[in-house]
């Protein structure tokens, strides 16, 4: 368990008023998207309003106090960003990463030592350090450019950390050995293509055609449960535990998913049937939020001055 006051101090260098006004709005979309997925209920096997899940760990309170307490490091990776703006992609890791590990330590001091968050601190952190530098260097914020920065940085993540001769250590290394399975690290490195190819058109498909946020979230969820390579639950039930959720998440989805009339409570059911089997397909929780965060931008892109007129 970590102390507030065992918190490194990570200094990002000073920015001028529009791109520091264009970092916070940032950070506080990162931490708006964490704060949206754990409230989004019910989700099968994850914390939400309803329960806590396939988790004796933690709980809603936990992760509220977890996104408050790691939600001003977001802004430091989006400021990190703009001061990093002319650096080479490669080089940019080393320069987040201390904002990472205080990040996490943030986490654990709120939380009593639970990791409620790292996922989304890589995820968002990332982000948010991608879209500071294209505003750094006057560029425009779109959703496929913010997503190719993060790729440019995190290209050569998985040959470094994962396809390596060094002995495997994290849980994310031992499934790469074990199954070829390339977790956050992957997602990364691909620009977020699963967010990207399967939840966020849904999401903006339903809003455009009248359903209200939750609903729309909702489906994106079960077409990430769908269709994502969760090492999260891998990790908890082998391979079989990750092709049950993605055929029950389809079986939903024939049926018209959460549209159809009874689709909450079809997803309550997959909720317990998740809870008994002790499974959490944390991974697509991940990708929710990060889903969540870009549909923040319009697909025509965004300026430092418009993003700072956004309510």
């Amino acid at each position: 368990m970590h102390s507030i006051a065992e918190r490194p101090l990570v200094e990002t260098p000073p920015l001028d008023p529009a791109h520091r006004a264009a970092a916070e709005r940032l950070g506080f979309w990162a931490r708006e998207a964490l704060e949206r997925e754990v409230n989004l209920t019910p989700k099968p096997g994850l914390v939400d309003r309803r329960n806590s899940g396939a988790h004796r760990d933690m709980d809603l309170e936990s992760f509220l106090a977890s996104a408050q307490a790691i939600g001003p490091d977001f802004v430091r990776f989006a400021s990190a960003g703009v001061a990093h703006a002319r650096l080479a992609a490669r080089d940019v890791l080393p320069q987040i990463r201390p904002i990472g590990l205080a990040s996490e330590q943030a986490m654990y001091a709120a939380t009593g030592g639970v990791n409620t968050h790292k996922g989304g601190i890589f995820a968002l952190g990332l982000l948010c350090t991608a879209a500071g530098r294209l505003l750094g260097r006057g560029g425009a914020l779109t959703r496929g450019g913010v997503c190719a920065e993060v790729a440019d940085i995190c290209r050569d993540l998985v040959q470094a950390e994962l396809n390596s001769q060094r002995e495997a250590h994290t849980a994310g290394e031992h499934l790469f050995r074990r199954y070829g399975l390339t977790g956050a690290r992957g997602e990364a490195a691909s620009g977020y293509a699963t967010a990207r190819q399967l939840a966020l058109p849904v999401y903006l498909r339903l809003l455009e055609a009248g359903y209200d946020d939750e609903t729309s979230l909702l489906q994106a969820l079960l077409h990430l449960m769908a269709g994502n390579a969760d090492t999260n639950l891998v990790s908890r039930g082998g391979p079989a535990g990750l092709d049950y959720v993605r055929e029950a998440a389809r079986a939903l989805l024939r049926d018209g998913g959460v549209l159809h009339a009874e689709g909450r409570d079809r997803l309550a059911a997959l909720d317990d049937a998740l809870i008994e089997r002790n499974l959490s397909p944390g991974g697509s929780a991940d990708l929710l939020s990060v889903t969540c965060f870009l549909a923040r931008f319009p697909s025509a892109g965004l300026s430092g001055n418009e993003l700072n007129r956004i309510e």
